[in-house]
């Protein structure tokens, strides 16, 4: 495809036509030359691409339930839909796979970057943006279920993992984050195909919402939106920004961003003890298994992989300071590790570097 989603042809030595891939000219590009790019430079669109064939799936599901309502779709630089926009901005770094795997470089993971997890997302957001365009948590039914939309965002929340009064649906309970949340975490388990929603939270509080959400749907679908705002808020053609400067941004928004003193449990973990000291390294011990604990620690937290990283890395840091050894068997290590890890990770989730904010 071209730049402009469109299939290109030529004719080969034998005067057959056949069709030919015309990339971009920055996707063959290196890492350090690829982020002096401006984003508004890359001259990205969701037309032609598989996000298209995602937002039509999207659409389908909503047809399949007898919503007549369509959210549009736009590139920015994040997951979200805009206060007053019955809409849905999609990370650009998924509109091209060079830049997905930049975005992989950069921060250690893809958020949507597969079908199954870029579906549940825009699943979600479209939770939102129905909700903007029928107005419906002014409902007094939706505030007696969900709570004002009108609280306050915290700064943090302190999730509670085994509350049946929430769906289950993207990681990190983000559903209990917000009212507005749980609304569009609710209304993302009743929209997905074949959920089972009504077996699985069967005899759970939210069995409520779910219900409510169905017969709330059913009572609009005919009904034209009340907020028909088409507006691409912060999209790609006005990001002027480098992508250079937006991981730069990136990463310290997702960095620990505090003082982190984990001694007391490296030293319960690891010894300095003159007795160990031909055994192997802690911080060589951390490295060895970085990537693994990273991404169990990131898939059970739901916290980014670049911020459980920047966790793992200065205990790696501290271990080397305190010349730490391993003094257990190594799989009662990696095993402590991986909890010790998931504690030091929920602090930093509990102090206000939650994971997602769509």
């Amino acid at each position: 495809m071209g730049r402009n989603g469109t299939l290109a042809t030529a004719k080969n030595g034998k005067g057959r036509r056949f069709t030919a891939t015309a990339e971009p000219p920055w996707s063959r590009l290196s890492d350090a030359a690829l982020l002096e790019y401006r984003i508004c430079d890359l001259k990205l669109r969701i037309a032609g691409t598989r996000l298209e064939k995602y937002v039509n799936q999207l659409y389908l599901e909503l047809t399949a339930r007898g919503l007549r309502f369509r959210p549009h779709c736009w590139l920015s630089e994040d997951w979200f839909s805009p206060e007053g926009v019955p809409g849905i901005a999609i990370p650009f770094f998924l509109a091209h796979p060079r830049l997905a795997r930049l975005e992989r470089n950069q921060m250690l993971e893809v958020e949507g970057g597969t079908k199954h997890e870029c579906m549940r997302i825009l699943r979600h957001e479209a939770g939102h943006a129905i909700d903007t365009a029928y107005a419906l948590h002014r409902r007094r039914a939706w505030q007696r279920l969900f709570g004002r939309s009108s609280q306050t965002y915290p700064e943090y929340y302190q999730p509670k993992p085994y509350s049946r009064s929430y769906v289950h649906h993207l990681e990190g309970w983000y559903a209990q984050a917000h009212p507005a949340e749980d609304f569009a975490e609710t209304f993302a388990v009743w929209l997905k195909p074949r959920s089972g929603w009504r077996v699985k939270y069967a005899g759970w509080p939210v069995i409520k919402k779910l219900r409510y959400v169905e017969s709330t749907l059913q009572e609009i679908r005919s009904e034209k939106p009340k907020v028909r705002s088409r507006e691409h808020v912060d999209s790609v053609p006005r990001i002027r920004k480098t992508l250079g400067d937006y991981y730069e941004e990136k990463r310290s928004r997702y960095g620990i961003g505090q003082d982190s003193y984990y001694d007391r449990d490296l030293l319960r973990l690891f010894s300095n003890a003159p007795e160990h000291a031909k055994k192997m390294a802690a911080a060589s011990f951390l490295r060895k298994h970085r990537r693994e604990l990273r991404q169990l620690v990131s898939h059970w937290t739901g916290q980014y992989r670049y911020t459980v990283d920047q966790i793992i890395s200065e205990m790696i840091d501290r271990c080397r300071e305190l010349n730490l050894r391993i003094a257990s068997p190594p799989e009662r290590v990696e095993r402590d590790a991986q909890a010790m890890l998931t504690v030091q990770t929920m602090n930093i989730l509990h102090h206000g570097h939650h994971k997602v904010a769509l």
